[in-house]
């Protein structure tokens, strides 16, 4: 459904290259699960995926993304603004980097979404359409796109968020060109297009049983009578932090006795900032539950979440003090809501030690002719530090020429910081930040550091 999070600056792309360089040597206590989240799924007979930025699969975050992860989902490749921006005109770039990426590290892939009231292109939206036209326009979106990846696509969100709240149709520019037929006929045009790819219709806020899940249940239970090609429903859960409906197990039930599957297509939990062990506490207990439900019922087939680390999140950006909503912090670090989506799929782990809570992350804040001005700044979660110490090597002659906020040393290459006599302590959700003016000619390349 939502847009993960994009836009950055060159400056703070630069800085942030900086900073991760950093940060994914500083914390290598935080391990992930003995055997793979992918595996664990396997051996339950899941499906267990994520929502991805398709520039992104590089790096630590490629890694990830293709070892702990047996789905992806493009999260905004496959919609109709991005692939055909100007009518005619199409895309695929993003969205065959992603099916290739798949194919490469043997993953399925989820097509998101078909038909959707957002994210449309604006050629699309400021129409003036007839309903046959409009009928049109939609029966050739769908085929060409289905089409381009017959064969590729395990799954597809064909209708999404077709509901409002109370349970009635929601007033989109398809149910308002096209009447409520607009769902069977996504549906029966993307069978055509790829008779081999499951059909979905996905919402969100239809997790436990409400009126909006029961529209729903009473669409596909319709659906399903006149013969119309559906073959799942996606409960999206974009949740809040300790409000898991209770009704969750036996929502999923009752669709799956419908004789259709079920996925969760969309998880994320969300918690107002900062995050403390508390919270995250509650959160892994809240991936728990979720993930356990889906277990629990032979034809819930896949849990997906939005986007498995919180640098690629859309909530802080949608929701202002809200935040740490995926299983991986912005440092690529496991949380324990990693941890406890591992448990629920009946997998041991090897949690982080305390210290692997706390990491340390180097940047570059400017750089002019041979000088620069650099940080270090250590944050803790479900941690603390009463005092600390940051350690790194240069590796091109850099020389520390002033420091602030700590006691810097260096002899030869080698750079030891600890903390000042005010500022050794760090709250479990708290940060320290200390800087240092540098000298440094031909190259800066970025130290690993060390944090103790």
């Amino acid at each position: 459904m939502r847009s993960l999070r994009k836009g950055l600056s060159l400056a703070s792309l630069l800085t942030g290259v900086a900073t991760l360089g950093a940060v994914l040597v500083a914390a290598p206590a935080a391990h992930a699960a003995d055997t793979p989240l992918r595996d664990l799924a396997a051996a339950q007979g899941k499906v267990i995926g994520t929502a991805v930025t398709g520039s992104k699969l590089t790096g630590t975050y490629g890694d990830i993304a293709g070892s702990q992860f047996s789905s992806l989902t493009p999260g905004n490749a496959m919609k109709w603004g991005s692939v055909e921006p100007t009518r005619g005109g199409f895309d695929w770039t993003e969205a065959d980097q992603i099916v290739a990426f798949a194919q490469a590290h043997d993953q399925q892939v989820r097509g998101h979404t078909l038909v959707w009231h957002n994210q449309n292109p604006s050629w699309l939206t400021n129409g003036s359409w007839t309903s046959a036209q409009l009928g049109s326009l939609l029966q050739n979106h769908i085929s060409t796109e289905v089409g381009r990846y017959k064969g590729k696509i395990a799954a597809w969100d064909v209708v999404n968020e077709p509901f409002n709240e109370d349970g009635t149709y929601r007033s989109t520019l398809w149910y308002d060109g096209l009447g409520a037929d607009y769902i069977a006929d996504a549906l029966t045009w993307a069978h055509a297009a790829d008779p081999a790819a499951k059909l979905y219709i996905n919402d969100y806020n239809v997790e436990g049983v409400n009126a909006k899940s029961t529209a729903l249940y009473n669409l596909v239970k319709s659906l399903k009578q006149q013969g119309v090609p559906i073959d799942g429903v996606g409960l999206q859960a974009h949740l809040i932090l300790g409000q898991v409906p209770s009704t969750l197990r036996e929502n999923i039930q009752r669709f799956a006795d419908l004789g259709v599957d079920v996925a969760i297509t969309e998880l994320d939990i969300r918690m107002a900032l900062p995050a403390d062990s508390t919270k995250l506490a509650q959160q892994a207990a809240d991936f728990t539950s979720v993930v356990a439900a889906c277990a629990a019922v032979t034809r819930c087939v896949n849990v997906t979440v939005w986007g498995f680390t919180d640098s690629d999140s859309w909530v802080p950006g949608t929701f202002p003090g809200y935040g740490a909503a995926t299983p991986y912090d912005e440092n690529y670090s496991p949380k324990p809501a990693y941890y406890g989506i591992a448990e629920a799929l009946g997998g041991s782990t090897t949690p982080p030690p305390t210290n692997g809570a706390c990491t340390a992350a180097y940047s570059v804040t400017s750089q002019w002719n041979t000088a620069f001005t650099g940080q270090v700044k250590i944050t803790c979660s479900g941690a603390s530090l009463s005092s600390w110490k940051v350690s790194w090597t240069y590796g091109a002659g850099q020389q520390i020429t002033q420091a602030w906020n700590a006691t810097c040393t260096q002899s030869g290459s080698a750079v030891s910081c600890a903390n000042a006599s005010y500022n050794g302590s760090v709250a479990d959700g708290g940060s320290v930040t200390f800087g240092f003016n540098a000298s440094w000619s031909g190259s800066n390349p970025v130290p690993t550091v060390t944090l103790s």
